[in-house]
C-alpha cells in the first residue's frame, strides 16, 4: 500500500476489501466494486481507470465502513440506497424490496405486448414498493396513465422519490390493494407478497434479516394477496383490459385457477422466466 497517509490507491482498496471477504461465499468482486461506482457515480470503466489513483480520505474512510456492513449480511444496495432495474436507477431502503431480475422479465412481457405506438392505457400497478414497475413502464411508455398504490406510506415515500428522479408523472395512491382505487383500468400489473411463512428455511438470510416482511410473505401459502385481487379485479378491468402477475416458482398452476375461476372467459396463461421456471400470469380478456 503507498505511504501516503496509509490511503490506498483504488486498486488496493478492492483488493483489501477482496481478502477481507474471500471466505464469504454470498459476496463477490461485483459487490465491492458496487460499493464505490454507486457511491462516487461512476461507471465500472471508469473505476479501472482509477486504478492506480489514490483514493480521498473520505472515501477511503466510507470504503471501510461500507464493507463493514457487507461483511455483516447487509445487502449492498442498501449500503448504498441505490439499484439497478432496467436500465434505470432507483433509490431504495429497507422501507421496500430490491428490485429483482425476475421483475425485469415482468416488464419485459407487458412492453412486448403493448408497442410503443398503440393506444395510451390507463394502468394500476398494486403493491409498487420501490416504484420500480410504474415508474419503468411510465418511462417506457410515456402516453400511458399510471396509477401505483401501496399499503405502506414509507415505500410510498420512495416510490415518489424515484418518480422525481426518473423525470416521470405517476399517480401515487396509499391503498390496501383496491380499498382506494378509484374507475377502471386497461391493464393491472402486481407483483405482491407471495411467499410462504413455511419456506423461510430455504430463504437468502439477507432477505430475512433485512427486507420488509410485508412485502414478502403472504398467508394461505403465499396465495392470499392473489385471492383477494381475484375477488375484487373485475370491478377494476375494463372490457378486453390485462392483468400481469408475478408469482412464485412453484404457484403457477394454483394461481392459474383462481383467475380463470373468476375469469371464466379469459384466456389466463402461466408464462416462464428466462430459467424456465414459472413466473407470471397473463390474463386476458
Amino acid at each position: 500500500m503507498n505511504t501516503n497517509m496509509n490511503i490506498p490507491t483504488y486498486f488496493e482498496a478492492r483488493n483489501w476489501a477482496s481478502l477481507l471477504t474471500k471466505n464469504i461465499e454470498e459476496i463477490d468482486r461485483y459487490d465491492i466494486d458496487l460499493l464505490i461506482t454507486k457511491r462516487q457515480s461512476i461507471s465500472t470503466t471508469e473505476l479501472l481507470l482509477r486504478n492506480h489513483k489514490i483514493m480521498k480520505l473520505a472515501d477511503w474512510n466510507q470504503f471501510k465502513t461500507d464493507v463493514e456492513k457487507l461483511i455483516t449480511g447487509y445487502p449492498v444496495q442498501y449500503i448504498v440506497n441505490k439499484a439497478d432495474f432496467y436500465g434505470n436507477e432507483f433509490y431504495v431502503n429497507e422501507d421496500v424490496l430490491i428490485p429483482r431480475n425476475e421483475t425485469e422479465e415482468l416488464i419485459d412481457a407487458i412492453l412486448d405486448d403493448f408497442p410503443i405506438n398503440g393506444e395510451p392505457l390507463r394502468v394500476l400497478d398494486i403493491g409498487t414498493g420501490s416504484g420500480a414497475i410504474a415508474v419503468t413502464l411510465k418511462k417506457y411508455r410515456p402516453n400511458w396513465q399510471l396509477v401505483a398504490s401501496d399499503i405502506s406510506s414509507a415505500a410510498l415515500r420512495v416510490a415518489k422519490n424515484n418518480a422525481d428522479n426518473n423525470q416521470v408523472d405517476v399517480k401515487f395512491v396509499l391503498s390496501d390493494l383496491f380499498n382506494n382505487i378509484d374507475g377502471k383500468f386497461d391493464l393491472i400489473v402486481s407483483n405482491p407478497p407471495y411467499i410462504s411463512a413455511n419456506e423461510k428455511n430455504v430463504m437468502d438470510k439477507k432477505v430475512l434479516e433485512y427486507e420488509p416482511t410485508l412485502a414478502l410473505f403472504a398467508a394461505n401459502n403465499g396465495l392470499k394477496i392473489y385471492q383477494s385481487i381475484a375477488d375484487e379485479a373485475n370491478e377494476y378491468l375494463n372490457n378486453r383490459a390485462s392483468l400481469y402477475l408475478e408469482i412464485g416458482y412453484k404457484q403457477g398452476p394454483a394461481v392459474q385457477r383462481l383467475f380463470q375461476d373468476k375469469f371464466p372467459n379469459s384466456k389466463v396463461e402461466i408464462k416462464q422466466d428466462i430459467t424456465g421456471n414459472d413466473r407470471m400470469i397473463r390474463l386476458k380478456r
